[in-house]
């Protein structure tokens, strides 16, 4: 419905405007973040600092004492036969209307009131449990309540759910339920509005999910899958499989053995070993007669996998193609005759003049730094090609499943046995004055530090550390050690040569900001320092500290943070006990919330308004389940319209 049938001011009208709101429908689903119960107490029962709401007769003219840019108004009023003083600090504008008046604010003991707020209303329209919306600079509460109450006298929406669902968990009316979480009646009420209309959100998503994912298992050639080499492979490995490795690897091989294209998700912990587990596949495909294809987010970290992937396939050809090799047309040639059976590279294996001669898989690593768009591209180089995606980002399983809704999900939770792991270590303060002798100790010893730091260059408006000046005050005090500065400034040509330096121990010390952070292999760093660590999500410092996690000796880490905040404290503490990913992402997670940790526009995660993916963990399970028994049974006339109206949403092409 239009906002042109609210008849709204143009004060009014630009106050939607700024919000985004463009219609009716969009009003109303701008939902209270917060309520406040007024309950209109006799004065007998007050206590000093009470909030309290009453109304009143003003027994004076309110006097206003002005001191610079502030005020200050007092006035009398009478309550419960009770004469009482008011007082109400920068509000020189209040004028009267009437002998009438409410009041809200706290009680200071001695008949006096420091009022937070007043209004000329009946006390009656004021009691209750209130609606209290977010608001933006120059919007008063009062306009936000005045044109969601007109909303709600115009619009009547059309209940789509399905009536045997509506029955199933006794929901509200949809127009009662939007009447409800607004203006509500009672609390128990309110309660069923919630719930209402967290379940309708819920199922619009899943439902939409569940149609998206049948329409990518399009038909395909299955691809015939030779088990045999495939067990000789894994025998012949130096190290035995964990039983998630295994499943994965089981899992992947079923998918390529389906008559559909598919799309799955292999998660796991930093070191969880998900490479292995990338190879084996990439192994299948070409033993099946197809291509595979690996993308990495970095030439370092594809040069990587190629070095990693020669080592372990020794009878299958595999080539690397980036920016280096990009005008090499005999790497080209080699990827149309299929001489070419694995193509290891970042965005240039996605190039127009990159012809391959039958891709059948496409893994992209660090799936997270890839568009849609581009692991499309890369998908549609071929006519019969699944995609693996790997992340290192991990988070609980039902979470997972919630997020990553229209693909399968593969998780490796247990860890390769012989890995060292990390002690981590919160240091109270934003220097390494204490730990100097522990950094020289390190180095003496032959082995490499990471120091990181949230900010590349000085700025006065944020207080940390930045790259920069600490690599120049460090080449004195550091001496005769080697130093090296890399950050996200520096272009890429000097970012892979400081990169390679330090891979090859040609430099001792890398100072850096978070750009080391995707999966670099420098088995000889061993320690960590990271300033100003408050300013990192738990999920990003341990994913920093990973990089210190893949040698043979046990990292060492230290936080250092000048916060004395105890919250923050406890955060950080989360890493000092626990080296599991799993565990922190879920507490990082309980913090911030799913779209700082993965990012909203590479999830794919949902405008959830109500419901929340952590809390509501049981709600989505109810939900996913009824949106495939909706999807099954669309055929029948009582689930039709729900149907037609999903199907019909242009989200379908967001959650992309």
């Amino acid at each position: 419905m239009d906002l042109k049938e609210l008849k709204l001011t143009k004060r009014r009208s630009a106050i939607l405007d700024d919000l985004g709101i463009k219609t009716v429908e969009e009003l109303l689903m701008y939902y209270p973040f917060r309520y406040e119960e007024n309950i209109c107490k006799p004065f007998k029962e007050w206590e000093i600092n009470d909030t309290v709401i009453f109304g009143a007769i003003l027994l004076s003219q309110p006097s206003t004492f002005r001191y610079g840019k502030r005020s200050m108004t007092r006035f009398k009023v009478l309550y419960d036969d009770k004469e009482l003083n008011i007082t109400i600090f920068n509000r020189p504008w209040l004028k009267v209307q009437g002998d009438k008046i409410v009041i809200k604010g706290k009680y200071d003991g001695a008949s006096k009131v420091t009022a937070l707020n007043y209004s000329f209303h009946d006390i009656e329209d004021e009691i209750g449990i209130k609606a209290i919306y977010p608001l933006k600079e120059n919007i008063r509460q009062s306009d936000i309540q005045a044109m969601i109450k007109k909303g709600l006298e115009i619009y009547r929406s059309e209940d789509i759910l399905p009536l045997s669902l509506k029955n199933k968990y006794q929901l509200m009316d949809l127009n009662e339920a939007l009447k409800e979480i607004h203006l509500p009646s009672s609390k128990d009420k309110l309660k069923k509005a919630i719930t209402r209309l967290k379940y309708d959100e819920f199922l619009r998503f899943y439902s939409t999910l569940k149609m998206l994912k049948d329409s990518n298992e399009t038909s395909s050639k299955a691809k015939k899958i030779d088990l045999n080499a495939i067990d000789i492979l894994i025998h012949n490995l130096p190290f035995k499989l964990t039983s998630d490795q295994q499943k994965c690897v089981d899992d992947i091989l079923k998918d390529l053995a389906s008559p559909y294209m598919t799309t799955r998700l292999i998660q796991g912990d930093v070191g969880s070993g998900k490479t292995i587990v990338a190879a084996i596949a990439l192994y299948a495909s070409v033993k099946a007669g197809y291509q595979g294809a690996l993308m990495a987010p970095t030439e370092i970290l594809a040069k990587q996998h190629y070095q990693s992937l020669k080592a372990i396939l020794k009878d299958i050809n595999i080539v690397m193609l980036s920016s280096d090799t990009k005008k090499d047309t005999e790497i080209k040639k080699m990827i149309e005759d299929n001489k070419a059976q694995i193509i290891i590279g970042t965005h240039a294996l996605f190039s127009d003049d990159v012809i391959y001669h039958n891709l059948g898989l496409v893994i992209a690593d660090e799936q997270h730094r890839f568009g849609v768009k581009q692991r499309r591209k890369l998908k549609e180089k071929g006519q019969d090609v699944d995609l693996l995606l790997m992340s290192a980002t991990p988070i609980p399983r039902t979470l997972a499943s919630s997020i990553y809704g229209d693909m399968d999900v593969s998780t490796i939770e247990t860890m390769p046995i012989g890995r060292k792991g990390c002690d981590t270590y919160l240091l109270k303060s934003n220097s390494i004055v204490s730990i100097m002798d522990e950094i020289k100790k390190t180095m003496a010893s032959g082995k490499q530090v990471y120091i990181i730091t949230a900010a590349i260059e000085h700025s006065d408006a944020i207080k940390v550390k930045d790259a920069t000046n600490l690599y120049n005050s460090l080449l004195e005090v550091m001496k005769p050690y080697r130093l090296g500065l890399l950050h996200g400034k520096m272009n890429q040509e000097l970012k892979t040569a400081t990169m390679n330096a330090f891979i090859n121990h040609e430099i001792d010390i890398l100072v850096s900001t978070t750009v080391v952070e995707v999966g670099v292999n420098v088995k000889n760093a061993t320690m960590m320092i990271i300033y100003d660590a408050d300013r990192f999500g738990l999920s990003q410092l341990h994913q920093l500290r990973g990089r210190i996690q893949r040698g043979d000796d046990k990292g060492t880490c230290y936080l250092l943070t000048d916060s004395k905040d105890e919250n923050i404290l406890k955060r950080l503490n989360v890493l000092v006990n626990s080296n599991d990913g799993f565990y922190i992402a879920s507490e990082d997670l309980k913090l911030r919330g799913p779209g700082d940790i993965l990012g909203t526009r590479q999830s794919g995660l949902p405008p959830f308004i109500l419901g929340d993916l952590i809390a509501d963990t049981k709600f989505i399970e109810v939900c996913k389940k009824d949106a495939n028994e909706i999807i099954e049974r669309s055929s029948e006339v009582e689930f039709q319209n729900y149907y037609a109206k999903i199907k019909s949403l242009a989200i379908l092409n967001n959650i992309d």
